[in-house]
């Protein structure tokens, strides 16, 4: 790679890392903060969930001002609500403070990801292998992220794990700061936000898509939420935790690095469903052991049909939108992510409460392996006319 792109990817890469690092501490953070406050399966699921209504606002307005203004412009709004979030995350104890801040990660949460994922489609190089690369860094970044809250926690506090949020935050805007790049210039202008997507939501494709996304946000919305109480209520402590969440994201950097290349194509049925069927057995057998070995296994290959899942998504997307409307399909795609944000933690929550955390992943592991076998028929009902519709 020659000097003048390493300049462009560097400062790229190098944000994406560290705003994930902090993402990855937020997953560790929040849900155990809230259990050590003393809140039920109840109000945990909901203040991880119900802000998610939020995000599903921000996505589409982040993914229609991705069009307009570029992605690393709408990163950089990312960037300051999540050191915003960390301050108010530090400050808070009552769970009106601490919804507050989660509604300011979730905007940061909501506009980053149309918006990265964009920048990179537009990036010089080859598709997939782009999309695999970013993948595996903002795994790894999560991976750090998750392994330093769990330490931070045992040795310092929680206080001190939001401040490093934070930090990251401020980060993650200077390394932004830095990058530049102009991508090719657009055909034509986008359209009016409200018909862009009336234009989009047309397209048999995109339904597709938001069905890929739920499904490969189901590991990130567990991660968010009740991995970590699963794994303290299976008798391990907070840095144990922290490595053992890290494993789903080693397994999505195993599938950037490794299987990215094999995913280059949006008619391939197989590979979502090969993926599905990975991240189904995997929520719902973890809960069955408490040896660290097996349960790194199953955190690992959740993260590996998860990343393998993301990719595909991703190159769907790409494949069915312009660009002059990538941000938007990014985002109204990305749809599923947010449903699985919303729906997985409240479930998850009522399911803890009246029967267990351990039957709540039984019977989450058991709805994700009927929902894989959907995806077959509403794939080739998307494929209509040979291509991606």
């Amino acid at each position: 790679m020659d000097s003048s792109v390493t300049r462009i990817f560097a400062p790229f890469y190098s944000s994406a890392f560290s705003w994930n690092f902090a993402l990855g501490m937020t997953q560790l953070l929040i849900p155990l903060y809230a259990r050590d406050l003393g809140y039920s399966g109840v109000a945990i699921g909901s203040l991880i969930a119900l802000p998610i209504i939020v995000q599903m606002i921000f996505n589409l307005i982040g993914g229609a001002w991705t069009d307009r203004l570029g992605g690393m412009n709408i990163s950089l709004v990312a960037f300051a609500a999540t050191a915003a979030a960390g301050i108010m995350f530090a400050a808070s104890s009552s769970f009106a403070g601490l919804f507050a801040a989660q509604i300011m990660m979730i905007v940061a949460r909501a506009v980053y990801w149309p918006a990265s994922w964009t920048l990179v489609s537009q990036l010089p190089g080859e598709r997939s292998s782009l999309m695999g690369t970013l993948n595996a860094i903002t795994s790894s970044g999560q991976i750090a992220g998750t392994v330093g809250a769990g330490m931070i926690i045992a040795g310092w506090g929680f206080g001190a794990g939001f401040w490093t949020v934070a930090a990251m935050g401020v980060l993650s805007f200077a390394s932004g700061l830095v990058f530049r790049y102009a991508p090719p210039a657009r055909e034509k202008a986008p359209l009016a936000m409200l018909a862009t997507y009336r234009m989009l939501l047309g397209r048999r494709s995109i339904h597709y898509g938001i069905m890929c996304a739920y499904i490969s946000a189901l590991p990130f919305s567990l991660s968010v939420s009740f991995y970590p109480i699963l794994l303290i209520e299976q008798g391990f402590g907070s840095e144990a935790a922290g490595w053992l969440v890290g494993m789903r994201a080693l397994g999505a950097i195993a599938a950037g690095v490794v299987l990215a290349r094999f995913v280059k194509h949006a008619d391939d049925s197989s590979v979502p469903l090969a993926s599905a069927l990975a991240i189904a057995a995997s929520v719902g057998l973890v809960a069955f052991f408490t040896n660290p070995a097996i349960i790194a296994f199953f955190l690992f290959g959740v993260g590996l049909g998860s990343g393998v899942m993301t990719i595909y998504f991703q190159i769907l997307v790409s494949t069915l939108s312009s660009g002059e409307t990538r941000g938007s399909a990014m985002a109204l795609a990305g749809m599923g992510w947010s449903i699985s944000h919303i729906s997985t933690p409240l479930v998850m929550g009522a399911l803890k409460d009246l029967y267990g955390i351990h039957a709540a992943f039984y019977a989450l592991g058991a709805f994700a392996f009927l929902f894989s076998f959907a995806l077959p028929p509403v794939h080739r009902w998307s494929l209509a006319g040979g291509k991606p519709r």
